[in-house]
């Protein structure tokens, strides 16, 4: 039976104003909200020393802050060779220590995106580990969700790595303060140049383990990825319209439980497709 939808661990997103704590936000930053030991997080320092703008403009942060659930304020700031290129710091407990990691893109200015855990350690913000930097300047990756894809009590992360370009989605877990790549597919997008939205994926919770529901690499048609028999697959969705999608969410649509994932189309035409789990 589905029970949930669920885009995120510790999901709820905000936009405060530019004075919240922590030193000067990212413009369109958002603010995470916790609900562990973290209350808040957001990303700092806005520059342009990255001139990529491949979510709307060449600004980005240099920094990271956090508001704890005690009170206290941390943060951690970069020193001139990578950006993070996201609105948005995410929260999960991947390592299933009941505190959460603060999830983030890091790009490096020659090499690229990675995508980067930190955690509390202390009174210190420290980055753990990262996903190898995809190799050359202004190639970006963009997280998908987090869940237990597998089943095996352990978090796992999704991204699609050059969602512009021939986007790859690869699944990662948390080992040792290690991310292991567990799978990896081609056709895959989710996001559009120059979009401020980072939400062309969903999370939703079905009979066994979570699926993820993103688009395909024109982002035309939607792709089921789902771990059964002791392996991950995915499936198509295909959209008659086969336009370029740019939102996308889903809703139950009735008291079993089933689920409908909604979306718009770049031309304006929204439709639907109802999941079959």
């Amino acid at each position: 039976m589905i029970s949930a939808l669920i885009r995120w661990i510790s999901p709820l997103v905000i936009l405060l104003p530019l004075a919240a704590a922590g030193g000067e936000r990212l413009p369109d930053g958002l603010v995470t909200m916790g609900q562990r030991d973290i209350a808040a997080a957001w990303l700092t320092g806005p520059s342009r020393i990255y001139g990529h703008g491949v979510l709307g403009d060449a600004i980005e942060a240099t920094g990271l802050a956090v508001k704890m659930r005690d009170g206290r304020d941390l943060s951690y700031r970069q020193r001139g060779a990578s950006v993070f290129e996201d609105r948005r710091a995410r929260l999960a407990d991947l390592d299933g220590d009941g505190r959460d990691e603060i999830i983030v893109v890091r790009s490096y200015l020659a090499r690229g995106a990675a995508l980067a855990v930190f955690r509390v350690v202390g009174n210190r913000l420290e980055w753990v580990t990262e996903t190898p930097p995809i190799g050359m300047a202004h190639r970006w990756l963009n997280p998908a969700g987090v869940a237990d894809f597998d089943g095996d009590g352990r978090l796992e992360l999704a991204l699609v790595v050059t969602p512009h370009i021939g986007g790859i989605l690869k699944i990662y877990q948390l080992r040792r303060d290690r991310l292991v790549e567990e799978w990896r597919a081609p056709g895959f997008s989710n996001h559009a140049m120059g979009s401020r939205n980072l939400d062309l994926a969903l999370v939703i919770s079905g009979r066994d383990q979570p699926v993820l529901v993103l688009p395909n690499a024109r982002r035309t048609g939607l792709r089921k990825v789902f771990f059964k028999d002791g392996a991950y697959g995915a499936v198509d969705l295909p959209l008659a319209q086969g336009l370029p999608i740019t939102t996308l969410a889903a809703k139950k649509v009735d008291t079993h439980g089933r689920v409908e994932v909604t979306y718009t189309l770049e031309n304006g035409t929204a439709g639907s497709v109802r999941l079959n789990f």
